[in-house]
């Protein structure tokens, strides 16, 4: 069966109700099992334990006196959507995008992170209730990013479930107002402990959970920027980098990678990313069916996936489109500044502007 195919099924049972399909085979249970004990006490015993920095505060305040009022920007999902194993705010995920943001929008950014560490797609619903019905919240977002997946396949969540409720969250927001970009399941084949055959199921199972996440997200609305492939071969290539002290969260330069990828698609949902306008489908974009451009989408790291529409009405196809990820600005504190306990401000503008392609790359 094909990988589109696949991912259709799963996102099918996941809008109806079904159990969809199991992505494991039986044969190899045992060991593969075994081989995830292994690798869990091997990611276990290197953990650091801590929280994630509290990140939320305004970005970009230097814009404030000519754009106004910021844009509101949240965050949603795992440990890897909060930064867990990171020591400083600016180094998170949510840091790093709000600071892009405000740098190629010239506005500043607000940015709150409800993302919670051991986060699984069910606790998107909390999630989503923080930010649209806790009472003495600000207004609903302009622009949610969701990273989540991981959890799910540890857990052997049944991807439809999975999807299911990420299907939810999705549609919570966007009948609220919200743009929603979604990093989909992170490639858990290049996690260094991971051994074969373990690490080639756990690539294949995060490939299908990813594509079956698109489906579902572009049909709402929304957009996708696979993560899996993009991060898998670099970090692959790279561990000691891109790897926290536990081996299995991002470092530093692990999430920078990963915000650099989320960052134009995020930019391009508000319409602030600059591009080249041309007739027909410019070079580095291709024009797909929603399952086929999703199981593209999760072979081709770094491809943002949107809903293809023709006049007023949203056609069953997709984009296919990749960006080129650009240097992100320098999160720095401000030492004359004493910041508010739980909250982070980027008070003075970064060194050196963001580049702005006028024109997505192949």
């Amino acid at each position: 069966m094909s990988r589109a195919r696949v991912a259709r099924r799963i996102a099918t049972a996941a809008a109806y109700g079904g159990g969809g399909i199991s992505l494991l085979g039986g044969a190899a249970v045992g060991l593969l099992l075994t081989e995830a004990r292994y690798a869990r006490r091997q990611v276990l015993g290197g953990t650091v334990r801590q929280e994630p920095p509290v990140a939320d505060g305004v970005y970009g305040t230097a814009f404030a006196a000519a754009a106004g009022i910021p844009w509101r920007l949240a965050i949603l999902g795992d440990s890897t959507a909060a930064g867990l194993g990171v020591h400083q705010a600016g180094q998170t995920p949510g840091a790093l995008l709000a600071s892009g943001l405000a740098e190629v929008s010239e506005r500043p950014v607000e940015l709150h992170s409800v993302a919670r560490s051991g986060a699984r797609s069910l606790d998107l619903e909390r999630q989503v209730s923080l930010l649209l019905t806790e009472p003495g919240r600000a207004p609903v977002p302009d622009v949610c990013v969701i990273m989540i997946g991981a959890n799910d396949i540890t857990g052997r969540v049944a991807p439809a479930t999975s999807v299911r409720h990420l299907s939810a969250a999705v549609s919570r927001l966007r009948t609220a107002g919200c743009q929603v970009v979604v990093g989909t399941c992170p490639d858990l084949g290049s996690v260094e402990p991971v051994g074969q055959p373990l690490r080639w199921v756990a690539r294949r199972v995060c490939r299908q959970l990813a594509a079956a996440q698109t489906i579902a997200v572009v049909e709402l609305g929304g957009r996708t920027v696979s993560l899996g492939t993009l991060l898998g071969p670099e970090f692959a290539a790279h561990p000691r980098e891109l790897f926290g002290p536990d081996r299995y969260h991002p470092s530093a330069a692990g999430y920078a990678t990963a915000a650099m990828a989320v960052l134009p698609t995020l930019c391009a949902a508000l319409d602030v990313w600059p591009e080249q306008r041309r007739p027909g489908t410019p070079r580095g974009e291709r024009l797909l069916p929603v399952d086929r451009a999703a199981a593209r989408a999760a072979q081709e790291g770094g491809t943002e996936v949107s809903s293809a529409e023709r006049g007023a009405r949203r056609a069953p196809w997709a984009l296919l489109k990749r960006r080129r990820r650009r240097p992100l600005p320098v999160v720095e504190p401000d030492p004359a500044a004493e910041p508010a306990p739980g909250t982070r401000t980027a008070g003075a503008r970064p060194e050196g502007r963001l580049g702005r392609p006028n024109e997505p790359v192949t």
